[in-house]
């Protein structure tokens, strides 16, 4: 079976914005580009270069840390409740350390 592969919200905007240009989009993608512009001012390597740092942490798997960069959390409790269904205890370092490559962008 093929690893999945996932898309930020900035590569959504950015594909349904091309798209638009191209021709008339569905209502549904119509509000998807919308969502997606209003809550992710990041850019698409942005993005990319944030999930990448936070691939580094040997704690963050790719699904999470594109979670993580479309939410762009900023408290403690943001961070917990992301990995609130993985196996995993997370102490303060760790939190500390998500929140750190987050506030860089």
């Amino acid at each position: 079976m093929a690893e999945p592969q996932y898309v930020s919200l900035a590569e959504v905007r950015d594909l349904l914005t091309a798209e638009n240009a191209k021709r008339e989009l569905l209502p549904s993608q119509k509000s998807a580009m919308t969502h997606a512009g209003a809550v992710c001012p990041l850019s698409k390597e942005q993005v990319d270069e944030m999930v990448a740092k936070l691939q580094e942490l040997d704690f963050v798997t790719p699904a999470i840390a594109y979670k993580i960069a479309d939410l762009r959390p900023k408290y403690s409790n943001d961070v917990r409740a992301i990995f609130s269904k993985e196996r995993i205890t997370l102490d303060g370092d760790m939190i500390q350390s998500v929140l750190d490559i987050v506030s860089s962008y």
